[in-house]
């Protein structure tokens, strides 16, 4: 939120550069090898660029225009709005991202309960879907065996994907069912105070990460304004 808030309040390269360079900078620091990095990272670099494109079609025209065709217009105004949205899109959702890949869950849900005081019903159940999510992947492979062993499975690739994509959806929704009624039995929804096998703690090194992104978001805003490049999106025109 401290990198996100400030980002979004302007549209200009300058600040969003500065902000994936010094994120860039201490990604190494966040657990991650590069591979992994890389691996967890990538649809993001690919994504945001076409975001960026779409912009440079259909963004607002000013300059000078190299491309107009129907309701195409390439521009400089357009090209310069394409790459700053390119760059908000990384500078925003690169930490996200990097940051979740090494958290734990249930060091998550601890967090959730006991430092922000969320109620435990509301932070047990997403716990609970949250670990449900890495069986989607097998349960789709299973999905797929059963319908090739079936012999429904050779043909039709568009069909095949929306049936088991429904059987799939079919499945999470029993499966929640079953879990939900699971955990009620055994207490889960209780309102009674909640004890906690481990204590969740907001230290040193907590504040040291705060310190961190709020340091990105001042350094990036002060080069837009020093630089001119500061544009605020509830501004005049």
């Amino acid at each position: 939120m401290l990198i996100t808030v400030p980002l979004v309040m302007t549209l200009d390269v300058v600040s969003a550069t500065v902000a994936l360079v010094l994120e860039l900078m201490l990604a190494p620091f966040a657990g991650l090898s590069w591979r992994e990095f890389w691996a967890r990272t990538w649809l993001l670099w690919v994504l945001a660029p076409l975001t960026g494109l779409t912009i440079a079609l259909y963004g607002r025209t000013a300059g000078a225009v190299y491309f107009d065709w129907f309701a195409i217009t390439v521009s400089d105004g357009s090209l310069y709005l394409a790459l700053a949205t390119t760059l908000r899109v990384l500078a925003i959702a690169l930490p996200s991202v990097v940051l979740f890949a090494s958290v734990d869950p249930t060091d998550l849900a601890d967090g959730l309960a006991q430092i922000l005081k969320l109620p435990a019903r509301f932070v047990l159940g997403a716990l609970a879907g949250l670990r449900m999510v890495g069986l989607f992947i097998d349960d789709w492979r299973s999905l797929e065996l059963a319908r090739r062993a079936r012999g429904v499975a050779d043909r039709g690739r568009l069909r095949r994907f929306f049936g088991m994509a429904f059987a799939l959806l079919v499945l999470s929704i029993r499966r929640g069912a079953k879990l939900a009624t699971a955990m009620e039995a055994r207490g889960f929804g209780s309102d009674i105070p909640r004890t906690w096998a481990r204590t969740s703690t907001f230290g040193a090194r907590e504040w040291a990460l705060m310190f961190a992104g709020l340091a990105i978001a001042v350094i990036a805003v002060t080069a837009a304004v020093l630089t001119g490049a500061w544009n605020f999106i509830l501004g005049p025109e």
